[in-house]
């Protein structure tokens, strides 16, 4: 049966027959922060999902639906006011920006992963790593629905911290002056909202281009827990695999990156049959997800999560620290306590299992990853080392940080045993001075 995909924003949320369950108050709530973060949920999470009986806990509902403890009170009067009590759009636009602005909206340096081909930034392609670089193809930069947590927010809400490209050629010309690049990271946004017919495009002519240093595609993405139709009763849902398997034939593996936050995105019907259906045309499906308050902050859940995607024929593959930005806030937990965590989820499931790395910050300098917390000569330490670097030499590297029990990111910490900065500090900032410079001569924001 062809299931029809619906979207609910804040222009129609409020035909969500389910919301009854609801106060007024609580879906006042939903419209004020909607302002500010992107609002946007799918029918199958409406349907499939919600445990509308307990939707204040439910972790899909505050993964979608807006939460009034995810900006602060004066944040949220500002709206009301603007919202409920002025005429002119326009002031509403203006706080709201404000307010948008101050949360950080362009986190880990994101602007300084754009390359310059050419002598020209392009602004959909970012390459922060050697080996992986970032496409943005404009026709995939909105998703089925939106997080709450998400760190790319600004994608769906300012204008003038969007990504995206949708010229195949420069892409490829890109590929080929950088033969360090072996893995395209298809992003956005999700790729996956995507009709195949743009899928094709891209897939086609980097197939045909036949460049010998690209070995693997990934593709981004949260549609088997949002929208796992797009895989089994979409109308090109079989093009897509097909797809899928042409370019597995050419030569080039496909991974699919995808984003599970709960166990109870594994269990319905629709997504085992998406994620078999994924496996029979040879592609790899990884997973990953940030550790989150109020969704997943418990070892349990993650190892009952990282057991049944490895039942299903998946590969766990990261636990990340929610990034600085947006209701970060609302959902970070410290550094001890992921660490914590993933150590409490690590220790009771199997081998097979233990793919996954984490916690892991992907900071301005690179991915960091927690290793452990110790102490020496009577100095508690956090342990790091770089799982990917903008400078591959410093991956793998280990460095040390004091402890603070409250730091939630890597600028939250200070170098332990008395030095003075950490060692990555002073090239970081010459290669950030370097890509502003460009980015200031070429006039991108």
């Amino acid at each position: 049966m062809l299931m029809r995909y619906k979207a609910y924003t804040l222009n129609n949320f409020k035909k969500i027959s389910q919301l009854s369950n609801l106060s007024d108050l609580q879906i006042k709530d939903i419209e004020i922060v909607g302002q500010i973060l992107p609002f946007k949920v799918s029918s199958y999470i409406i349907d499939e999902l919600i445990d509308w009986t307990n939707f204040e806990n439910d972790p899909f509902f505050i993964l979608t639906f807006p939460q009034k403890e995810m900006i602060d009170q004066a944040q949220y009067d500002a709206v009301e006011k603007a919202l409920f009590q002025q005429t002119e759009k326009s002031v509403l636009k203006k706080v709201v920006d404000d307010i948008r602005l101050s949360l950080n909206p362009n986190p880990s340096g994101q602007q300084f992963n754009v390359p310059e081909f050419d002598g020209k930034p392009l602004a959909g392609i970012q390459h922060k790593y050697n080996e992986t670089m970032l496409f943005f193809p404009s026709q995939g930069q909105t998703c089925h629905a939106y997080c709450t947590f998400c760190f790319r927010w600004p994608q769906f809400s300012l204008n003038d911290f969007k990504f995206a490209m949708k010229e195949a050629d420069l892409m490829i010309a890109y590929l080929k002056a950088h033969p360090e690049v072996t893995d395209v990271l298809f992003t956005g946004g999700d790729p996956a909202i995507m009709k195949t017919k743009f899928f094709e495009y891209y897939f086609n002519a980097l197939i045909d281009a036949e460049i010998p240093n690209l070995k693997t595609i990934r593709i981004g993405t949260k549609s088997l827990t949002y929208w796992p139709y797009r895989f089994t009763t979409d109308e090109d849902a079989g093009a897509l695999l097909q797809l899928f398997e042409k370019t597995i034939k050419s030569g080039i593996s496909i991974s699919i990156m995808a984003h599970f936050n709960h166990p109870r995105a594994l269990e319905t019907s629709a997504v085992q049959e998406a994620i078999k259906r994924i496996l029979a045309t040879g592609a790899q499906i990884r997973t990953q997800s940030p550790i989150l308050k109020h969704i997943n902050a418990s070892g349990d859940l993650w190892a009952k999560m990282w057991r049944k995607q490895v039942d299903l024929g998946l590969i766990p593959y990261y636990m990340f620290i929610a990034r600085d930005t947006g209701a970060r806030d609302y959902f970070a937990l410290s550094l001890d306590e992921a660490y914590h965590i993933f150590n409490d989820a690590y220790n009771k499931v199997s081998g097979i299992c233990r793919t996954v790395r984490g916690p892991s910050m992907s900071s301005d300098p690179g991915k960091v990853h927690v290793i452990g917390i110790t102490e020496i000569n009577g100095e508690k330490a956090f342990v790091l080392r770089f799982i990917q670097a903008r400078n591959p030499e410093w991956v793998n590297k280990v460095f040390f940080a004091k402890y603070n029990a409250d730091a939630m990111w890597l600028n939250d910490l200070e170098p332990a045993f008395g030095e003075k900065e950490f060692f990555f500090i002073k090239e970081l900032n010459t290669m950030k001075s370097s890509q502003h410079d460009l980015c200031h001569a070429e006039g991108v924001n």
